[in-house]
């Protein structure tokens, strides 16, 4: 999932993501054309292949928020959106004949869009953040990484991972769920080095020393959003679709969901959501009549 405030540019980093208008199916748009504004959540399956394995891959795009002169509670439909996936999958699991393979629409990571402001993060990101992280794994992105310099950069990524600890925000990986010594030294360096990805998004393509490269074109060069030296959307990619993508699923499985299926079936009485364990409401078990003594 991606989530951020207005004009982040959070449909074409997910394009670029995947190298195709992912979140777009609309035949009428073409690469030439403005990406529409979004203005639904939005979920769009997409096939990757990863050395020869495929994959489906399911895009949830969402509306941008903070535009609002009223924006209390705008994280709500986000979470509201989160946890019926939950109850879905839940729903299916307490079945007695139940799938083999259950349908699985839960929201393993969400992208969680920055603005550059090199300032500090605004009040309504750190409230929206605070209640996500709660339901899924967030990977804070600084966008448009490209309208900084390399030290406005390096600084504001110290202050947003200072903020969210300050905050007791929890981003992915969270620091309790390093299985191991290797697992913690491998994701120390990427919680107090890489995050927040500092990212540029583009699908269009450029010519740069007789290859075909996606980036942004500016007066001074290309952008080459593929270069580590440019920006850190290949460390992004490589991190949630390759290194992180089992973890995720895990942590979401484990975590994420456990949580909200031992709350459910708690505030049910041990039952499934509304329903007996056949799927409908248990009819009353007749009393049996004590015998008579003899």
């Amino acid at each position: 999932m991606s989530k951020g405030q207005s004009g982040l540019g959070k449909s074409t980093l997910v394009n670029t993501l995947f190298k195709s208008q992912v979140s777009r199916k609309a035949s009428s748009w073409n690469r030439e054309e403005k990406i529409p504004k979004t203005v639904e959540i939005k979920a769009i399956g997409h096939v990757i292949e990863e050395g020869g394995v495929k994959m489906k891959l399911t895009v949830i795009d969402t509306p941008g928020f903070g535009d609002q002169i009223n924006n209390e509670n705008c994280w709500e439909p986000i979470e509201k959106y989160i946890n019926e996936q939950y109850e879905k999958f839940l729903k299916e699991e307490v079945n007695i004949a139940r799938k083999k393979r259950i349908p699985d629409t839960r929201v393993h990571c969400c992208l969680y869009f920055i603005s550059p402001t090199g300032h500090s993060l605004r009040p309504l990101d750190l409230e929206f953040m605070k209640h996500l992280s709660k339901v899924v794994n967030i990977i804070p992105v600084i966008a448009k990484a490209d309208t900084m310099t390399l030290e406005e950069k390096s600084e504001f990524k110290q202050r947003v991972r200072k903020e969210l600890e300050v905050n007791g925000i929890e981003f992915y990986p969270q620091k309790e769920f390093d299985e191991d010594l290797e697992d913690k030294t491998e994701n120390d360096k990427i919680r107090q080095e890489s995050m927040p990805f500092a990212v540029v998004g583009s699908d269009k393509e450029y010519q740069v020393n007789g290859k075909r490269v996606l980036g942004r074109k500016t007066p001074w060069g290309i952008i080459e959003v593929e270069n580590l030296n440019h920006c850190e959307f290949a460390l992004l990619r490589d991190f949630v679709i390759r290194t992180h993508l089992q973890d995720l699923k895990e942590v979401t499985h484990n975590i994420h969901y456990e949580t909200y299926r031992a709350k459910r079936l708690n505030d049910n009485g041990g039952l499934p959501p509304g329903e007996g364990l056949l799927g409908n409401v248990l009819p009353p078990v007749p009393a049996t009549p004590c015998p008579t003594a003899e």
